[in-house]
């Protein structure tokens, strides 16, 4: 087996068992800490992810493309100086911001945000960003010389340890009042990153073939080419990433405001934005796994295909891509619209969320083709068209939130429209944008099939989980309800024809699955 089939191997296992882990890690908190909780903590964490955007700078896709390079021509001082150069530059970013979000906390809390109590997760959070500062060096160091493993299992003891001590910590600190108790969540996290920063450094220390201490400083100041390389790749590479964080990281901000203007109490718009946000996005994403590894498989595929110039091999796999996003969609749509209420009910002792997930799961099948979508366009170099459309769809998002969250009528129902608005809009701007370079059919009766497919499906689901083993526990129930509706629902696929075997064996990643 290929060095590179292994690591991807090995990244979509960890990528999944860390997509489960952490959905386990949601519920946790949700149990312990409600959505009064989760609210604190989904709302401090958007800007968590900005400042570690800004931190990394879109460094480990630059280290990792830097160091195999230095390692296909066996260059070691090389690859010294990319981790050092990129060390310096990670830490001494930290170093700046990392005080400046513990300093800048309570204006953020008094004037951005409406619930005062965000401050306390907030710094919380803070001592994460050098230790994540340090990980996405070695990351990137790691995957550079396609050794997967340390990456794979970091992510997997993170989330162990976090799951853990979320469980201690946060009953620990919940007598002192729900924001420490959210605060306490917040360290837990902290505490699960350095886990996996020390698994990473103890195996990196027992893999590297050279000293790092030794000269580094004047390593450093020899390093103003390697930094201009890194940079000539990471600054592009971080563009979509950072729209997509400081349009996170407005999101929040923007829904307590609105909400406030709806005369909405603020309290009352944290605990809401808990459960959008904590209970229902975590349900929709799920599924997204499976169309996140097909992107991954496409980006090789499409670039190869479009480098020889047959565009008529870019629409036939593209088209199996989109199929097989159609059919893996549709029944994540029937299963969490059917099932939203007892799916709350059983995970997180409530049926809150449930609104959210009737409400988003029908528009979330474009968000389910963004990923191979965006894929086909890293492969044809629009990136960068990628990167405007990601920008409109933030803006456009953030617009329809503030204005339909602000209205009595909708209130946070608006901000769940707003953020479906968002992603539906990159997806068709993608599409779009695909149709400027390669010509595509799109074929009606295919939807048409699925509409079908879906409606029957979630009728017999719906109608199964009513009236069948009604003198069953819920979980047996609902067990067997799904299971029920996803044979039905591949069986009328099957039936319709909507994706032939045929078709899966020749997209890469559905052929190791299936042969």
């Amino acid at each position: 087996m290929s060095k590179f089939l292994k690591g991807t191997i090995i990244l979509m296992l960890a990528a999944f068992i860390t997509r489960i882990l952490g959905f386990i890690n949601r519920i946790v908190i949700a149990r312990f800490i409600g959505e009064e909780g989760v609210g604190l903590y989904m709302m401090a964490f958007p800007t968590l992810i900005l400042v570690i955007t800004i931190t990394q700078l879109g460094l480990p896709v630059a280290i990792s493309k830097n160091v195999a390079e230095a390692e296909a021509q066996g260059d070691t001082k090389k690859i010294k100086k990319i981790l050092v150069v990129s060390l310096s530059t990670t830490l001494g970013l930290s170093i700046i911001f990392t005080p400046a979000l513990i300093l800048l906390a309570p204006y953020l809390t008094e004037v951005l945000f409406t619930d005062q109590r965000i401050y306390y997760p907030l710094v919380a959070i803070a001592p994460i960003i050098p230790i994540v500062a340090v990980s996405s060096v070695l990351r990137g160091y790691f995957q550079g010389r396609q050794n997967m493993k340390p990456s794979a299992i970091s992510q997997v003891i993170e989330q162990l340890v976090r799951i853990t001590l979320i469980a201690v910590l946060t009953k620990m600190f919940l007598p002192y009042g729900i924001q420490y108790a959210a605060a306490g969540a917040m360290v837990a996290s902290v505490l699960g990153e350095l886990a996996s920063l020390l698994y990473m450094f103890t195996t990196f220390k027992m893999k590297k073939k050279f000293k790092v201490r030794r000269n580094f400083f004047q390593s450093i100041m020899k390093g103003k080419q390697t930094f201009r390389e890194l940079m000539s790749v990471a600054l592009p590479t971080t563009g979509s990433r950072m729209i997509g964080s400081i349009s996170w990281f407005f999101e929040p901000i923007v829904v307590a405001h609105s909400l406030a203007l709806a005369g909405v109490a603020a309290t009352m718009a944290t605990k809401q934005y808990g459960s959008l946000t904590g209970y229902a996005l975590p349900l929709l994403f799920l599924p997204s796994f499976v169309t996140v590894s097909l992107a991954q498989s496409l980006v090789p595929a499409i670039s190869e295909a479009h480098a020889q110039k047959e565009y008529s091999l870019i629409e036939h796999r593209l088209q199996q891509a989109l199929r097989f996003c159609l059919l893996t969609g549709g029944i994540s749509v029937v299963v969490l619209y059917v099932f939203a209420d007892p799916l709350m009910k059983l995970m997180y002792g409530n049926e809150n969320g449930a609104v959210f997930l009737k409400l988003m799961a029908p528009f979330f099948l474009f968000y389910y083709y963004q990923g191979p979508l965006q894929a086909v366009l890293q492969a044809l170099n629009l990136a960068r068209a990628a990167m405007i459309n990601s920008l409109i769809g933030a803006v456009i998002k953030t617009a329809v939130i503030f204005v339909l969250a602000s209205q009595p009528a909708f209130g946070i129902n608006g901000a769940a429209l707003g953020i479906v608005t968002g992603f539906m809009l990159v997806t068709l701007l993608h599409f779009v944008t695909i149709l400027k370079v390669i010509p595509l059919t799109i074929y009606i009766r295919d939807y048409f099939k699925i509409t079908v497919v879906i409606l029957i499906s979630g009728y017999l689901g719906h109608y199964s989980f009513e009236n069948l083993l009604t003198e069953q526990s819920l979980i047996l129930r609902l067990l067997f309800s799904i299971i029920l509706t996803c044979i039905i629902y591949f069986i009328f696929s099957a039936l319709l024809k909507i994706v032939h075997r045929s078709d899966l064996t020749k997209i890469p990643f559905i052929k190791k699955i299936i042969i």
